[in-house]
């Protein structure tokens, strides 16, 4: 799973990133570069713990989620649509995380001169469409070009994507993103290639400073009830990028002492799955127990591919139990005692928090 991190300059994005990734990035208020900082996340699984307890691994893998911080103000690309290698950041993502500053700061300036979260995120928004407007501007320029020479085959197939490009494109030019436009999950494939912005899920992070945070809540739900299109979570940056410098019980001693509640960042992981439609499922071959991140509705033989392309082409079977029936066994030994361990075939659907082994023949 790829996210792409977004925002004005001083929103916040790289000390967001650092919180994510642990990571160590320069932050700076306004960016000098347009390179962007890439990093991984360890999805944090309450399963995995109960887990090793079970099967003793060696060596446990969790599910990662990366990170790409892209610098720079998305003014600077907006008045034509965005372009080149900004563009392509937005475009291979799974899904865009936009950084809201709330927090106020006289060292660090507001681009706009003044902090309006609501204006921030329409700005993005118009940024975005702005650039999926010039894509599907220039698409349907050749495609009136194609048309005129095109054979009967070929053009039932350029009208029908003119058609859906001309359709989506009214949308757009009233500021409709194509992920709230409803449409098929026909019409979704078939815009699929073109990898919109507007088209991929959107998390909003809202940004608060330390004096605000016994205030995050309440702003969280507000912001939510104002844009129920997004997910939306509130919290300190500044903060959390502290915390992911210190180890694990050291960091819960002082949430614990300042009174907050488990990391909010995990929640900004979790609401990431959730917005994908992600499921993880367990491997625990070679002494290596392994979470696995895939799309829900992923049939055995495609979850197989995922662990190695060989399993996928030689799917025989999976044998399976299900993370709760595990728990409750205590080990897969009395799982297959109880009847709980089961054979599926080709057809059977993975579900969150499966463990899994996969029988193939190549």
């Amino acid at each position: 799973m790829k996210i792409a991190i977004v925002g004005v300059p001083g929103s916040g994005k790289t000390t967001i990133f650092n919180a994510l990734t642990r990571g160590r990035a320069e932050v700076t208020a306004y960016s000098p570069t347009l390179a962007p900082n890439t990093g991984v996340a360890k999805v944090p699984d309450f399963r995995l713990p109960v887990l090793e307890g079970i099967f003793r691994p060696k060596k446990t893998v969790p599910a990662e989620v990366s990170y790409t911080d892209i610098a720079g103000s998305l003014k600077t690309f907006g008045r034509e649509g965005l372009g080149g290698e900004f563009l392509s950041y937005l475009t291979t993502a799974d899904a865009l995380l936009q950084v809201v500053r709330t927090f106020d700061d006289e060292k660090v300036p507001h681009p706009e001169g003044t902090i309006d979260p609501k204006r921030d995120i329409a700005s993005l928004d118009l940024e975005l469409a702005v650039s999926d407007l010039a894509i599907i501007e220039r698409r349907l320029d050749k495609l009136e070009t194609s048309l005129k020479g095109a054979k009967a085959t070929e053009r039932e197939s350029y009208s029908k994507e003119q058609l859906l490009l001309q359709k989506v494109k009214t949308e757009l030019e009233r500021q409709i993103p194509i992920r709230q436009q409803g449409l098929a999950t026909e019409e979704l494939r078939m815009l699929s290639d073109y990898r919109f912005p507007t088209a991929k899920p959107m998390l909003v992070i809202l940004n608060v400073g330390e004096e605000r945070i016994s205030e995050a809540s309440q702003l969280e739900g507000e912001m939510s009830s104002l844009y129920p299109q997004f997910a939306v979570v509130a919290l300190c940056g500044k903060l959390e990028m502290e915390l992911a410098q210190l180890g694990d019980a050291e960091a819960r001693e002082f949430r614990e002492a300042m009174g907050l509640s488990a990391a909010a960042l995990d929640r900004v992981i979790d609401l990431s799955y959730s917005l994908l439609g992600l499921v993880s499922f367990f491997t625990t071959a070679s002494a290596e127990l392994k979470a696995w991140t895939i799309p829900g509705g992923t049939p055995a033989p495609k979850a197989a591919g995922k662990v190695h392309t060989d399993m996928e082409r030689g799917f025989i079977r999976a044998e399976v139990v299900g993370y709760s029936d595990l728990e409750s066994c205590g080990s897969v030994a009395e799982a297959r005692r109880r009847g709980l361990l089961r054979t599926e075939g080709k057809n059977y659907i993975i579900q969150d928090g499966d463990i899994v082994t996969f029988l193939f023949n190549i």
